[in-house]
């Protein structure tokens, strides 16, 4: 009997999980092997894409560059299964290679051609051997690449993959992937218990589940278009992967959502990233908007303060409710814009974003990533607020001020806190500068950790102003209720408008890229 014992799904929701697994591997013609193999497998989602190849030069699916990912401990390592005119298998992305069609090439007129670093083109058999050897944290991810000729071809060509994956006892470290639908299903047919991933993207979670399949490897442009999936994915227990991700805003924006792999060119780059990740830290993403969608803010996260009243400060604006002249968002950022107009008796308009009674929070880590709007007079704010002033009015009930900033000193940011005791109409404030440069032109993180001790405040995670609790009451620390995050631009007033109004500016924008919410 032909039998194929696979790992337990668990071992690939869970990456760093330990099991020991009994292999019976077998094909048509090969005898029954019994081996025992225990594999504990890296405790990270780094998943190295064609190999670790890109630091060191070395050639794309080559086994040099699968021997790096396994030395760099990398969770898994991708490669690519063509099949040639002859049958054999083959490890190599494009359909051809060397200006030769793989599919209708003898692998002896191939393999005359070697890669960049003399290796020879490596058949499946010689790849699977490679990255059975000395490995046992290192996933095979293997990418059955569709027949060019027929779909037909393409059933043939996941057979002889799966056969020979169990017949070398390379079955506990392998994970299936494929743009093709119908080879994910063939494999899944001819080994119930194999994990396999939908790479195309079209497909929503549900759908691959109610499939059978386990995971969706989508290039990480598909979550952002349908973050919903994230959350399905979750419902349905299916994985989540993401290719291919090089820069360290993907990185991290998909660390937040606690994705269990990322496929990179950057192995090295995605593992600086998961340290100063918050995750790290022992953060969990609560509540975020990665502005992702065109259009007004989502109203499902963001309300509106309307107004033009002053604010407390001889402000000069009116703050409009879900005008997009004011508040849109415009590819992937929120774009805050104040502008030179006339509203009831105020001479600007702009906007107040607030989450109040769709975001409140007692403690956690609130991230946001801005770029400030520049000229004299322009007062940006990215603050917090109680949601239901227990303690009564401002003062008393708090203030937290993440980052201010006012024009006519374009180089320095803000941070504050402001109680009953402590705030600037008793000149008793708690507040610090931190100098930036560029806050106006390029963008940077700015952060609070609030925690029933203390809050801290950060400018691209570097901590500078600390704010602890001193035991002593609401007074002086009323911080321990639920507050909101606002977001707005003001003009003029007592601080943004010390030194005048620059009469020439007719806008001043803020763009956010993304707001994200943690808690422990």
């Amino acid at each position: 009997m032909n039998t194929y014992l696979l790992l337990n799904m668990k071992q690939f929701l869970f990456p760093a999980a330990l099991a020991a697994f009994v292999l019976s591997g077998c094909s048509g013609s090969a005898k029954t092997q019994q081996t025992e193999k225990k594999v504990t497998f890296a405790a990270s989602p780094i998943v190295a894409h064609r190999g670790a190849f890109k630091k060191n030069q070395l050639p794309e699916n080559s086994i040099a560059s699968l021997k790096h990912a396994i030395a760099l401990k990398c969770t898994g390592s991708e490669f690519d299964v063509q099949m040639t005119a002859d049958d054999s298998l083959i490890i190599n992305h494009d359909p051809h290679y060397n200006k030769l069609s793989i599919e209708e090439t003898r692998y002896a007129d191939l393999v005359k051609t070697p890669l960049s670093n003399g290796e020879q083109l490596p058949t499946l058999r010689e790849y699977l051997l490679a990255g059975l050897k000395n490995n046992q944290s290192t996933r095979l991810v293997l990418e059955i690449k569709p027949s060019v000729i027929s779909k037909k071809r393409g059933q043939l060509i996941a057979q002889r993959v799966v056969d020979l994956v169990h017949k070398l006892g390379a079955a506990p470290m392998t994970v299936y992937i494929s743009f093709d639908y119908d080879i994910c299903k063939k494999v899944k047919e001819l080994d119930p218990r194999a994990h396999v991933q939908y790479l195309n993207g079209e497909k929503s979670p549900a759908e691959v589940k109610a499939d059978g399949l386990d995971g969706i490897d989508y290039h990480y442009s598909v979550f952002q278009k349908h973050p919903e999936w994230i959350g399905e994915a979750r419902q349905h227990q299916v994985v989540l992967n993401a290719w291919t991700v090089n820069t360290a805003a993907e990185m991290d924006w998909l660390l937040a959502n606690d994705f269990e792999f990322i496929t990179t060119n950057e192995p090295e780059l995605l593992a600086e990233r998961i340290k100063a990740a918050p995750a790290s830290r022992g953060w969990k993403l609560v509540w975020s908007d990665e502005f992702h969608k065109n259009g007004l803010p989502d109203a499902d996260k963001w309300g509106y303060d309307v107004g033009g009243n002053g604010w407390g400060n001889r402000e000069l604006q009116y703050y409009t409710k879900a005008d997009s002249n004011n508040a849109v968002v415009k590819d992937g950022k929120l774009m805050i814009t104040a502008r030179k107009e006339k509203r009831e008796q105020n001479t600007y308009t702009s906007a107040r974003l607030v989450t109040k009674g769709k975001g409140d929070w007692v403690y956690g880590r609130v991230e946001v990533s801005a770029k400030l709007p520049v000229g004299r007079g322009v007062w940006p704010a990215i603050w917090m607020l109680p949601t239901e002033w227990k303690y009564g009015g401002w003062p008393a009930s708090g203030e937290i001020d993440i980052m201010e900033n006012v024009g006519y000193n374009p180089d320095t940011v803000f941070s504050s806190v402001h109680t009953k005791s402590f705030n600037h109409v008793i000149g008793t404030q708690k507040t610090k500068g931190f100098f930036l440069k560029d806050a106006g032109t390029a963008f940077h993180l700015y952060a609070v950790e609030w925690n029933k001790d203390q809050v801290d405040f950060f400018v691209d995670d570097q901590l500078f102003f600390s704010f602890k609790n001193t035991g002593k009451g609401f007074e002086e620390w009323p911080f321990d209720q639920k507050f909101h995050l606002l977001l707005n631009i003001a003009m003029g007033g007592n601080w943004g408008g010390a030194k005048g109004v620059d009469e020439q500016l007719s806008k001043a924008i803020m763009e956010v890229d993304y707001v994200r919410v943690f808690q422990k």
